[in-house]
């Protein structure tokens, strides 16, 4: 275990790689990578996994834990060191999001979407002003980020978007409702999309900077309870004449939804890591109970049926694992992933689910109970299918991609 604080966790200047830096495909992972990898495991396995079935029992956001990944340079793994990131890439923040799913899904979901969501459209679409206000506290851990997409209307369908946000002087006034957003209610900052020319559809919306504290007119209206991934908030929030200053708008008038297709791509990424990473977790405990529990006289693992089901997670996981990586990797030489990221995000939730499903099959009656894991992992894994583009609209964007 390594100490919280140490600079440990922050590559030294040999291991830092150019950024957009074009790396053939290799199935050995670099060694700063390795290291990350293995050392936040580390911290997961001593401060997360104790606690795991505990923050999902009471329905309560960790913010020690979230204090602590801070302090360990971890809330800004693919954000530049110029604004207090560790300056990594979307590989090794792929490889951090997995492991912190492998044992807590909301754990790994509030990381998610705070780093692909939050803070790496500032960094991509931001003015140097607005980092050096908004993506440096969101990238050295001050606070946890959030990004406000869905409404209660309007899902996949972004175009039928209600939300307005409409010039008067200086300002921007916000009015509308956004919903299942992701650590709305311990953000410090917010990325909203809104509309502010009506008549132009997908052209006319734009991306705007919230502060939750500070600005008259927000509001947290519900904090859903869910099947799955209590620890993580998921709130509807409401604008009632919000009003923020003229600079808090990202980008041009209109840019939001070119913004939104970039920022999916990566996000997309995050949610095939994190099914990963629940898939894997599901694996372990299985079969770790196929190993020591033993019927008719011996360990059910040696049974042919839970063998070759153990069997079948494991390449699953290795698929969707290879498939995530390489998106990851095409991402960070700078090539359009979207046909990538979508199917890695598809298969990968398709897997975790299937995987998790499984585990508790394997663990019969115990697994049904909250003494064991998989069910945990069952419930945290339907949300991968649904998150950042349901598998109805990856399945759309591949046909696309087919010129279907």
């Amino acid at each position: 275990m390594v100490p919280v604080g140490t600079d440990l966790f922050r590559p030294p200047p040999c291991y830092m790689f150019a950024r957009n830096k074009t790396r053939d495909m290799n199935f050995t992972l670099p060694d700063e990578h390795r290291m990350i990898r293995d050392s936040v495991r580390d911290f997961c396995e001593a401060e997360i996994e104790p606690i795991a079935q505990e923050i999902e029992d009471e329905h309560r956001f960790p913010a020690e834990i979230f204090d602590q990944l801070a302090e360990l340079d971890m809330l800004g793994v693919p954000i530049a060191e110029e604004w207090d990131g560790l300056g990594g890439d979307q590989l090794m923040y792929a490889l951090v999001t997995e492991e912190l799913g492998r044992v807590s899904g909301s754990i790994g979901l509030s990381f998610a979407a705070h780093t692909s969501l939050a803070a790496k459209p500032i960094e991509t679409f931001g003015t140097d002003e607005q980092k050096a206000r908004w993506l440096r506290p969101l990238a050295n851990g001050e606070y946890l980020g959030s990004w406000a997409l869905t409404e209660p209307e309007s899902g996949s369908d972004a175009s039928d978007m209600s939300t307005t946000a409409t010039r008067e002087g200086d300002e921007w006034v916000l009015d509308g409702t956004k919903q299942f957003i992701t650590n709305a209610s311990v953000a410090g900052s917010i990325l909203v999309k809104a509309v502010t020319d009506p008549g132009a559809g997908y052209d006319g919306i734009s991306t705007f900077i919230v502060d939750p504290e500070a600005d008259d007119g927000f509001e947290v209206t519900t904090e859903w309870e869910k099947m799955g991934l209590n620890a993580s908030p998921t709130c509807e929030i409401r604008f009632s004449d919000c009003r923020i200053p003229g600079d808090r708008i990202l980008g041009d008038p209109g840019d939001g939804w070119d913004q939104t297709k970039k920022t999916l791509d990566g996000g997309r990424i995050s949610i095939a890591a994190l099914s990963v990473g629940l898939a894997q977790g599901a694996f372990e405990a299985a079969l770790s109970y196929a190993k020591e529990r033993e019927q008719f006289g011996q360990p059910i693992g040696d049974f042919d049926a839970v063998r070759d089901m153990l069997v079948a997670m494991d390449r699953k996981i290795e698929r969707a694992r290879l498939l995530t990586h390489k998106a990851a990797t095409k991402y960070d030489a700078g090539e359009d992933v979207g046909r990538l990221s979508a199917m890695a995000k598809l298969d990968a939730s398709e897997i975790c689910r299937e995987v998790a499903e499984d585990a508790v099959q394997v663990l019969g009656g115990y697994g049904y109970t909250t003494d064991f894991a998989p069910q945990r992992f069952y419930r945290d894994a339907k949300l991968m299918e649904i998150g950042e583009g349901t598998s109805e609209i990856q399945r759309l964007v591949l046909g696309r991609e087919l010129g279907l």
